[in-house]
């Protein structure tokens, strides 16, 4: 049953936020105790009459004011979350790509983890962000911070703009002009800022400009512009599924998230209006949003970029009415990056169906047990732990939880011998503007001076960065007119970091073709060849001699 199906009926006469919200709890407290032995139901009735109690004096919820959940409840929301984010994940995966043109054409779906979980991109970022901010005991890491992290870490497993942003680092390169368009072409549509957000917004429950802003600091290390407002869309729209289970209004907080002028926007309002028209049709909808949407023929711009994957999302939340394995389904068969789509999309409605609800599915005639092994098999991450679980990983963004709750100003407490959490609620709102102006000017100018004495600078990677900034701002011309030895010395330097280099001429969109097209300009070529994902991950050498590695003599030649 889903969840628009268990409220049916109660809307307009609970529009208290925190009432509905009860009300739904204590529905689902009921619906259980068909399943369990006579004491452990008594005692479950008796929680469901105390939370029908507590839900008639709680106060409707307002930008500041404190609401109050038991703790019991946001913990399980916590869990659902997460597990909805890696079943979407990884049952996902077999539908990565698959589905461009047309969508795919999944009938049955039972969502199961009979091995176990294990780490993907997905979810890994964030898992070795979590278990950083809480052994530091600090929620928004430093630039430093973070790229030390990414060098130690992040050596395999890594793609598109992050793969980009990986190998800038060993250069110098810091967040977050790792995440700027001017110097990493994938910035400027990549579905990072989608798909490395979700846990963010499980760590603030009801605080959704707070989850906003965790986010960002951690996706703008591979994105910007309108990429980064779907980290502001998805963390608010988790955020706020915790105090809210009816999925359009959870869809009007995200839009107050984001920038007014934002194409994200209308990608949303599109994707509800065909929607609307088409309540059923789901393949028209799809059909829509490809016509509309495609920006390169089906390209990587398209099916890794945000506008199609963002609407898929949305269109799964809309046509899923509410039910958990229907919405993945969904996801699934929008196609795309459904594996990243349907990982968004499972912990939005994962945290409206809870961990125990998930855990307690399937076992009937015609329902399926949903198998799911406690594991978290660490396969990607250098320097993280091998034996992790589900849970433990979700005890880890509990404990930031309670200490974002803390820092912004919450608590726990016991009330009516019930033990809640306090919450400082807050409204939706954007925090990061889309820039209004070209941002190449004020780029050459914050950087001229580091630009003129890295390429004279006693490190090859000070060199090297110097080298790669000023052909990325179209300085390289003049810095060549001015000292044209140093500039061939450092140009030698950066065609060695051959990562750097492959990033550089290895991919297919418009936006990148453009930026080779600098670097060809300055006398940089291609790789002799295009390094496949095992070569990049088991070379651990950073730079190479040039002449070993291009077709033909290298810049300084």
């Amino acid at each position: 049953m889903g969840l628009n199906l268990l409220r049916r009926g109660e809307k307009d006469a609970r529009p208290d936020l925190s009432v509905r919200y009860y009300g739904f709890i204590t529905y689902i407290y009921v619906l259980k105790i068909t399943r369990i032995g006579n004491d452990m139901r008594r005692k479950i009735a008796n929680m469901s009459i105390l939370l029908c109690l507590l839900a008639g004096f709680l106060p409707k919820a307002s930008a500041q004011e404190k609401v109050r959940i038991p703790v019991e409840i946001v913990v399980d929301k916590i869990r659902g979350g997460l597990l909805g984010q890696i079943l979407g994940n990884l049952n996902g995966l077999p539908h990565e790509m698959r589905y461009i043109g047309e969508p795919g054409n999944v009938q049955n779906y039972v969502p199961s983890l009979p091995e176990g979980a294990h780490s993907d991109d997905d979810t890994d970022f964030e898992w070795f962000y979590v278990y950083e901010m809480q052994r530091s005991r600090q929620i928004q890491l430093d630039a430093g911070y973070i790229t030390n992290l990414w060098i130690e870490r992040v050596n395999r497993g890594v793609w598109c703009s992050n793969r980009f942003v990986r190998y800038l680092m060993d250069i110098g390169f810091k967040p977050p002009y790792t995440g700027y368009t001017e110097f990493n072409p994938w910035a400027e549509f990549n579905v990072s800022g989608q798909f490395l957000c979700e846990t963010y917004g499980l760590i603030a429950p009801a605080m959704p400009q707070t989850a906003a802003k965790i986010g960002l600091n951690y996706t703008t290390v591979a994105v910007n512009g309108e990429p980064a407002q779907t980290t502001q869309l998805f963390t608010t729209m988790i955020a706020t599924a915790f105090v809210e289970n009816d999925m359009n209004k959870i869809l009007d907080a995200g839009i107050a998230s984001l920038d007014g002028k934002s194409k994200v926007r209308l990608i949303i309002d599109d994707v509800r209006a065909w929607h609307k028209e088409n309540p059923i049709e789901w393949r028209k909808t799809r059909r829509l949003l490809r016509d509309k949407y495609t920006q390169e023929n089906g390209g990587i711009r398209d099916y890794n970029g945000y506008e199609l994957n963002t609407g898929a999302i949305v269109g799964a939340l809309l046509y899923g009415n509410g039910d958990f394995a229907e919405t993945l389904k969904q996801a699934f068969n929008w196609g795309w990056d459904a594996d990243c789509n349907a990982a968004t999309a499972g912990a939005v409605i994962g945290v409206a169906y809870g961990y125990r609800r998930m855990m307690t599915r399937g076992g009937g005639i015609n329902e399926p047990l949903w198998q799911i092994v406690d594991r978290y098999k660490n396969v990607t991450r250098d320097g993280m732990p091998e034996d992790e679980t589900i849970t433990g990983f979700a005890d880890r963004l509990i404990e930031l939880f309670e200490l974002i709750n803390e820092n912004n100003g919450g608590g726990k407490k016991v009330e009516n011998n019930v033990l809640v959490y306090e919450i400082a609620a807050e409204r939706p709102s954007p925090i990061l503007a889309l820039a209004t102006a070209d941002r190449k000017e004020a780029l050459r100018k914050e950087f001229a001076e580091e630009i003129r004495a890295g390429l004279s600078g006693d490190s090859r990677a000070a060199r090297a960065k110097a080298a790669f900034m000023a052909v990325c701002l179209e300085m390289d011309e003049q810095l060549k007119k001015t000292d044209a030895a140093t500039w061939k010395a450092a140009c030698y330097d950066l065609s060695g970091y051959w990562k750097v280099m492959n990033n550089v001429f290895a991919g297919d969109f418009r936006g990148l073709d453009d930026f080779s097209k600098k670097f060809e300009r300055a006398g940089f070529k291609a790789p002799l060849n295009r390094y496949e994902d095992d070569e990049i991950y088991e070379d651990r050498e950073l730079w190479k001699d040039p002449r070993t590695i291009y077709h033909s003599s290298s810049p300084s030649k």
